[in-house]
Order: structure tokens, then sequence, then C-alpha cells
């Protein structure tokens, strides 16, 4: 799936059928987390050298969550909607939360069948980033502030390549300025040594 808009897509926490303490009510309810706070997740690899990424816990304070919808995988029939009340999205110290009713439509029935077959048990979100920071240290990129949030879809295969992609569009250039960095470092010893034994 091609990225849209530098959107990025993160997959996230299970999503899973509940029976009591329903936010929504409807014989068709899941609930999950599409994302948590504060805590680092490995993003992506290049030549053994792990780079991570962490979502602030006040990263969707100002974010643009109007018109969320759910679907399956980022494409497809929409399976629940923030603006008909189908979906609910909240920020906790946890994460985003969110529920949904997938008694609309007859794609959404057959979702939450998947979904309590425990068939599909992932999610994934869709976001483009307003501010961020990255800690050359630990290799970390900080997602400081969420500018919109597109989607919330529940997904066939956790590790997607719309994550991997996603996470290359970022840290292509981190890992060239490491490289760049690296080069010139050796450069400037080389150098040095040179000027030594003059």
């Amino acid at each position: 799936m091609p990225i849209k808009n530098s959107r990025e897509y993160r997959n996230l926490v299970i999503l899973q059928p509940i029976q009591e303490q329903k936010r929504i009510d409807t014989d068709y309810y899941v609930e999950g987390y599409a994302t948590t706070f504060n805590k680092p997740y490995l993003l992506y690899e290049c030549d053994g050298i792990k780079y991570y990424e962490v979502i602030d816990r006040h990263a969707l304070d100002e974010a643009d969550m109007s018109d969320v919808i759910m679907q399956y995988d980022h494409e497809g029939k929409v399976l629940a909607r923030k603006s008909n009340n189908t979906l609910i999205l909240e920020t906790n110290d946890n994460g985003l939360f969110i529920c949904a009713d997938l008694s609309k439509s007859s794609a959404s029935k057959e979702m939450y069948e998947e979904i309590n077959n425990g068939l599909v048990t992932r999610m994934s979100w869709a976001f483009t980033v307003a501010e961020d920071s990255y800690n050359n240290e630990t290799r970390t990129r900080t997602i400081l502030k969420v500018k919109k949030v597109y989607d919330v879809s529940t997904v066939s295969i956790p590790a997607n390549q719309d994550t991997e992609i996603s996470a290359r569009s970022f840290f292509n250039g981190v890992i060239e300025r490491e490289k760049q960095e690296l080069l010139e470092r050796r450069q400037r010893i080389l150098k040095l040594k040179l000027k030594l034994e003059v």
C-alpha cells in the first residue's frame, strides 16, 4: 500500500470483543488501544543497528481526530466512523483507546466475527506527524505532536509493509546522516595521524 500524504502507519496492540463494561450498547462491540504512550518500541533495523520510536503522552492533545474511520488494512470499506458515533477514541495515560460498534453493515459484522474467532487480532493506525525529535545516543524518534489521525484499522498481518515503508522514509535520512558523520570523523582522525607522522 502506498504512503498517502506522508501518512505513517503503525501496528499496534490486540483488538478484542468485550462482553462486560461496554462503552457502546451493541452485540458487535470491540475495543483496544490504537497506540500506547511513553513505551519505546523497535521500529526499524538496518545493518544490525536498531532504531526505536515512542509516542509522547501529549502527542495527541491537539491532533485532528474529527472524523477518524475504522477499516480493514487501511483500505476498503468503512467498518465504523467517529462522526456517526460507531467509533469512540479517547486518550488516557496508557494510550489511544478505541471502541467500536461493528453492527452497521454486513462487512463490519463479518469483521466482528473474524475478531471474535481470533482470526484478526491486531490493529494499526494512520497519522501525520506535526513535531518530532530524535535522540542520536538511543536512536529513538519521539513523536511529540500528531497533526491528524486518519484511521484505526484491523490488520491481517501485524508486521505489514506500511510500517516498514514509513520507517524507511524517516530513518533513511537519519542513517545517511550517521554514516556521513562517521566518515567525516574518520577523515579528521586520518588527517591528525598524518600530521603527527610528519
